[in-house]
């Protein structure tokens, strides 16, 4: 029987799941979906072959095993309360929102969902868990994107930077721990939220952002250093048209995940 799947948001993220699900993969069915503006959601929804419901946002965990989130951070709070609640699989995009509601995971705990955390726009979390097994010494992430795909973070408004007046070199534009970096840029680095649930924890995980008028792409390196092993490991990815600040693999890894929670044969852990 295949796992009924509900996404919340319908946006950069949601609507390219949407529409790989709606193609047919074996083992998932997408059954629903929540989105602010209904009428617009079903405009989108208009050449599905099986068009799935359209619900509140606490109500797809009424109807589905799977609840993907891929909404703002703003509702995140409302969308994996109702999931865990039920005892879902929970799988949030925004997983920098994670970070300050731990208290889900106990939560989780107690009533036997699970919270699963694709790899998103990152790379090589199952070489940085298996680091975490022995002893690791240090964990850092640098990002840099192009000062468009940071405009909206909270974080440059409290400290009135303007990254749009970022034209020639590079800024430095954010230097601290990725519990911080997560508050600060909530739609630009859940990377770095993944990375350090992955790893070492946010308070030891530390990130640099940088808005660079030279790249097009989101990039991200990783560095870790233990007594086991040495990672470098450095990503570039295409910004989505819809919402620079995601990227276009984020929906394709949480197919991927998806694929995972149903495949016999799963490769990486």
């Amino acid at each position: 029987m295949a796992l009924k799947v509900g996404i919340a948001g319908l946006g950069a993220i949601g609507l390219h799941l949407a529409r790989a699900l709606d193609r047919g993969v074996e083992g998932l069915e997408l059954v629903a979906v929540a989105a602010r503006d209904h009428a617009k959601a079903a405009d989108n929804l208009a050449g599905f072959a099986r068009r799935p419901a359209i619900t509140s946002l606490a109500g797809l965990a009424e109807v589905a095993d799977i609840v993907v989130e891929a909404a703002p951070a703003s509702v995140f709070e409302e969308v994996a309360t109702a999931a865990i609640a039920r005892g879902r699989i929970f799988v949030p995009s925004s997983c920098g929102a994670l970070l300050p509601r731990m208290r889900l995971v106990e939560q989780a705990r107690a009533t036997g969902a699970r919270i699963i955390i694709p790899t998103g726009a990152l790379l090589g979390l199952d070489a940085v868990r298996a680091a975490a097994e022995g002893s690791v010494s240090s964990v850092t992430i640098e990002t840099r994107k192009p000062p468009g795909g940071l405009v909206g973070a909270p974080y440059l408004a409290q400290h009135g930077i303007d990254v749009l007046a970022v034209t020639g070199e590079a800024k430095l534009i954010f230097e601290g721990n990725a519990f911080d970096a997560a508050a600060g840029f909530p739609a630009n680095v859940n990377v770095a939220a993944a990375l350090a649930m992955a790893g070492i924890g946010p308070e030891r995980t530390q990130v640099k952002i940088w808005a660079d008028p030279a790249v097009t792409r989101n990039t991200h390196t990783i560095r870790v250093e233990s007594a086991e092993v040495r990672l470098t490991m450095t990503i570039e990815n295409v910004p989505s048209e819809e919402n620079p600040r995601t990227g276009k693999i984020t929906p394709l890894s949480i197919l991927a995940c998806l694929r995972g929670l149903v495949s016999t044969l799963k490769v990486g852990s």
